[in-house]
Parts: structure tokens; C-alpha cells; sequence
């Protein structure tokens, strides 16, 4: 049942998600020019907070943070319709205003508009392969009972490095990355790709992953 709590658990964990991967950016700029260094700072920070988040947010929403993993529960039968827009609704909501507290705490123009151009088929499909991994992954984890927080924050970390869109991997924060001129914006213009990009690793991963991973019988158990 959709619950006040359950919103606003989704709201926070994706303004802090978008806290580490924006403010750590921005850190990473004023305090070193080598742009590998930066790099793994950012994916370190992004991938530590997304475990730490997942964890804490389980018990209360499902913790899932990003609209891509809450279709992927809405399509296999696991969330109601409803539930599930109004999930994707607050974590952009929450991530929006997770931009506007980075530029806060490091004392920017709250309102901000990116210039940074991303645009190019290869990138796209990389976005496209990075959010089809994740949603694989976790996936996958379910299925193992695997430490499924553990497994996504190391994903996303390591998607930082072997992607070359550095894998958004989350809808919300892609957009949220519009409203920003630090390290990580999008522009506008662009955002359209990187969306449908996100949406198609998604379902086709959703498709792979649900017939890859079904339940074991007892049969196949033992």
C-alpha cells in the first residue's frame, strides 16, 4: 500500500543519491585538475552513498531510488501501476532538489542550466548497456539472495570506469543533471536520448533477466 512514508523515504534516498554523484563532482574539480583522479572520486563517492541508501531505505520503500528499478518491479507484476508513478514522480522531485542542495552547499546559483554537451550514438548506447547491467544485477542478486545494495553500489562504480557516458544509470538523476553546471550536467537538448537510451536497457534487460533468473523448482535445487 502507498504510504506517505514509503514517498518520502524514495524522495530523500534520490536527493542524497544525487547529493553524492553531483557534490562529489564539484568537490573533485576545486580539488584536483586530473581528470582520472576525479573520476574515481566520483564513482567511489556515488558508489559507496547508492549501497549505503539501498540499505537504510529496504525496509521502509524498497529503497529502489531510481525510476528504472521501479518499472522493472511494475512490469514483472511486483508494484502496483499506481504506486510505481507516484515512486518515479518523488524521486525526481528528490533529485532535482538534491542539485539545488549541492549548489547550495558549495555556495552556487541554486538555479542553474548545464551547457555540457553529451550527444552521439555511442553514447547512448553505452547509457543503453550501463542501465541494462544494472537492472540485470539486481536482478540477478534477487535471485541469489545476494546482498543486492552491495552488488548495485559496486556496479555503479565500476560502470563509472568501462562505460563512456560514465552510466547514468538512473532516469531521475539524468534529468536532475540538466539543472546543474558542474561536472555531470547534461544538456538539455540531449536529455531525450539519454532517457529512451536508459528506458531500452532497461526493458530488455527486464526481459532477459526475469527469464534468466526464474525461481528454482525443488527439482532444480537439488
Amino acid at each position: 500500500m502507498l504510504t506517505a512514508r514509503k514517498l518520502l523515504a524514495e524522495g530523500i534516498g534520490t536527493g542524497f543519491l544525487a547529493i553524492a554523484a553531483i557534490g562529489a563532482g564539484v568537490m573533485a574539480q576545486g580539488l584536483t585538475s586530473d581528470p582520472g583522479l576525479a573520476l574515481l572520486a566520483n564513482g567511489i563517492a556515488s558508489g559507496l552513498a547508492l549501497y549505503i541508501i539501498i540499505t537504510v531505505m529496504i525496509p521502509v520503500s524498497g529503497g529502489h531510488v531510481n525510476p528504472v528499478i521501479t518499472l522493472t518491479f511494475a512490469l514483472r507484476g511486483e508494484f502496483p501501476p499506481g504506486q510505481a508513478l507516484a515512486y518515479m514522480a518523488v524521486q525526481i522531485c528528490g533529485a532535482l532538489i538534491g542539485v539545488a542542495l549541492v549548489h547550495a552547499m558549495f555556495d552556487q546559483p541554486l538555479l542553474q542550466w548545464s551547457e555540457t554537451i553529451r550527444s552521439g550514438w555511442p553514447l547512448w548506447f553505452a547509457e543503453a548497456l550501463a542501465t541494462f547491467g544494472l537492472v540485470f544485477v539486481t536482478l540477478g542478486g534477487i535471485a541469489a539472495r545476494a546482498n543486492v545494495p552491495a552488488i548495485v553500489g559496486a556496479y555503479v562504480a565500476a560502470g563509472y570506469w568501462f562505460t563512456a557516458s560514465s552510466a547514468f544509470t538512473n532516469p531521475a538523476i539524468t534529468v536532475a543533471r540538466v539543472f546543474t553546471e558542474a561536472p555531470g550536467g547534461l544538456r538539455a537538448a540531449d536529455l531525450p536520448p539519454y532517457l529512451i537510451a536508459e528506458a531500452l536497457g532497461a526493458l530488455a534487460a527486464i526481459a532477459l533477466g526475469s527469464w534468466l533468473f526464474l525461481p528454482k523448482t525443488p527439482a532444480q535445487s537439488n
